[in-house]
């Protein structure tokens, strides 16, 4: 038998959930092959999966945070014909190698890479998209990196574009650029090898961040797609990451 593995965040909320879903799995004697059910939010989806990026499992998530952009929402009604019924989205995250004094440190990220400057001087940078100049220098508060799936998050508060999920691209987007003052961004092929440089270290430090991970001091910073690392997210029918990304594009000020 193959039952589903369930692991939850710490919280009230997640353990009551918790204890409510394996309970209907066994009552039910529900099985499928390879399947973790995640109980949190996204932070908590994030972690769980870079902790198991090595391992072919699908990942349903049920949300026990705020959005939950990455989750299902929870029915005690509908929960086993919900996992029954689930389809996969596949999705592949960035990776990101810093270079300091120290050493050159990688980690992944599945929604977005963050650099940010450290200190009240902005940062000042240059941006290479392979061996192409994407921008030679750009003064402003940081830059994003963003996935198609992370487009929604961070990345749409700075008002970068929000990217179809099969668009086969990333997003480069300024966090409040004062020069060039106008400076959109730009949006690239995920194939394509990021450089990010900091022009001036000594007085303008800047940090890099990979969805929640920092490194401090970073003196360049290359971002690009591991198209090896493969994660399968199941989504309940009709409410796919990509309708919620479609939502999303659709959406209008307030």
């Amino acid at each position: 038998m193959n039952r589903p593995i369930i692991i939850s965040d710490k919280n009230n909320k997640s353990l009551k959930i918790k204890r409510f879903v394996k309970k209907s799995i066994q009552d039910k004697n529900f099985v499928r092959a390879n399947l973790v059910i995640v109980i949190g939010g996204d932070g908590f989806m994030l972690q769980t999966l870079k902790k198991n990026k090595k391992l072919s499992n699908l990942y349903y998530g049920i949300n026990s945070g705020n959005y939950g952009f990455l989750m299902n929402t929870f029915s005690k009604k509908n929960l086993i014909k919900n996992l029954k019924r689930s389809k996969v989205t596949t999705i592949s995250p960035l990776e990101m190698k810093v270079f300091n004094k120290q050493k050159t440190r990688k980690y992944l990220a599945i929604n977005e890479v963050s650099i940010l400057r450290q200190s009240r001087q902005a940062a000042s940078v240059s941006i290479k998209g392979g061996s192409k100049f994407i921008i030679k220098k750009l003064i402003s508060d940081g830059v994003l990196v963003s996935t198609p799936a992370g487009s929604t998050a961070y990345n749409m508060s700075v008002h970068g574009p929000i990217l179809s999920l099969n668009s086969k691209k990333i997003s480069i987007a300024p966090i409040s650029p004062f020069r060039p003052r106008r400076w959109k961004g730009k949006i690239v092929s995920d194939q394509s090898k990021i450089v990010i440089k900091n022009l001036n270290p000594v007085k303008r430090p800047i940090s890099a961040v990979a969805d929640n991970i920092e490194v401090r001091n970073a003196k360049s910073i290359n971002v690009q797609i591991n198209q090896k690392i493969k994660f399968k997210i199941l989504y309940d029918k009709n409410r796919s990451l990509q309708k919620k990304i479609k939502l999303e594009q659709l959406k209008k000020e307030i």
